[in-house]
């Protein structure tokens, strides 16, 4: 009985040497006890599809396959319709995916990407001011938590001062901008104060939503010399509005950004959208391999302003481009 104990031992023994023979030790140093290359997976929420949005979101996965590679990185990209309750439908599906990270596109998409995880990291872009968006008391440029990311401010007092080397004639401005979307009210408020400054009347024509976008227009057109509007989503998806109503009757247009000068503006001080998109991949990089905390972060800003105007809304309304200033190229 006893020998037959001490084989059945010995046998188990051997078949266990076997085992821890053929498998192959995968301890990288790291504790880790497989060193598998990781697979990420990314959730990007955008607002909407438009020129701008698309630049950034384009800007930002490219940074992050050329850091790890296009076989290192899932990336699911939703479309928010231009639906706040559309994106905090998409980035709870982020949350219960358990994606490694999420990048929200817009002020809406990380608005809702803020209520619904205080745990992934969110990294936001296009978004105007993070201390508006997110309502921070005393913001210093780092939000902290899970959030950082890029934000598209261009210096709105040079924006401003725009408006009156392009329109030297003009007595009254409009600021057209939808007031579902907190930055753009931001932007149009510094750049009441700005004119007003220069002794011009400023009137805020708010819109809620591209349904009553031609009526407002129209009463901006009617009754001012010259319309600013933002880097506004809802206009930039909708352009083709407002150059309808203000080309005919000859009014000028100031936009923020160079998508939505391309489709109804005369001249922009705008940025690179994919440019800011490529920053914030790269700091997406940096949070995915360890190498930075998000909590640390401070928000990101456009290195590099550039003049551009629309030699065809120009052509359009008698407008001599002003020196200094690039052509928008045709898309």
């Amino acid at each position: 009985m006893k020998k037959a104990i001490s084989v059945l031992l010995a046998l188990i023994l051997c078949l266990s040497c076997f085992a821890a023979c053929g498998k192959t030790d995968t301890n990288d140093g790291t504790g880790n006890a497989d060193n598998t290359a990781k697979k990420y997976k990314i959730g990007i929420c955008q607002l909407v599809e438009h020129v701008a949005l698309d630049a950034a979101t384009e800007g930002f996965k490219q940074a992050i396959i050329d850091a790890l590679g296009a076989d290192a990185v899932e990336f699911d990209f939703q479309n928010g319709q231009n639906d706040p309750n559309t994106c905090s439908t998409i980035v709870n599906q982020f949350v219960s995916n358990k994606v490694d990270l999420i990048m929200a596109n817009a002020t809406p998409a990380l608005q809702a990407a803020a209520a619904a995880t205080n745990e992934i990291p969110i990294l936001g872009t296009s978004v105007t001011e993070y201390g508006v968006a997110l309502d921070l008391k005393d913001f210093n440029g780092t939000v902290g938590g899970n959030i950082s990311g890029t934000s598209d401010l261009a210096p709105l007092d040079k924006q401003a001062a725009m408006i009156t080397e392009w329109c030297p004639e003009a007595k009254t401005v409009g600021l057209l901008y939808c007031s579902k979307e907190a930055n753009s009210q931001y932007q149009v408020d510094v750049i009441k104060a700005e004119l007003e400054k220069k002794n011009i009347t400023v009137t805020m024509y708010p819109f809620t939503d591209s349904n009553d976008l031609a009526q407002v227009c129209t009463t901006a057109a009617d009754k001012c010399d010259a319309i600013y509007v933002p880097t506004d989503n809802t206009v930039a998806e909708n352009t083709g509005i407002i150059t309808n109503i203000c080309e005919p009757k000859k009014i000028p247009v100031i936009a923020g950004e160079e998508g939505i000068c391309s489709g109804c503006g005369i001249a922009t001080l705008s940025i690179s959208y994919y440019d800011l998109g490529y920053t914030t991949g790269k700091m997406a990089v940096k949070i995915l391999k360890g190498e930075a905390k998000i909590a640390e972060m401070p928000i990101e800003y456009a290195e590099k302003q550039t003049p551009k105007y629309n030699n065809d809304i120009c052509q359009a309304l008698g407008i001599t481009p002003l020196e200094g200033y690039t052509a928008i190229e045709a898309k």
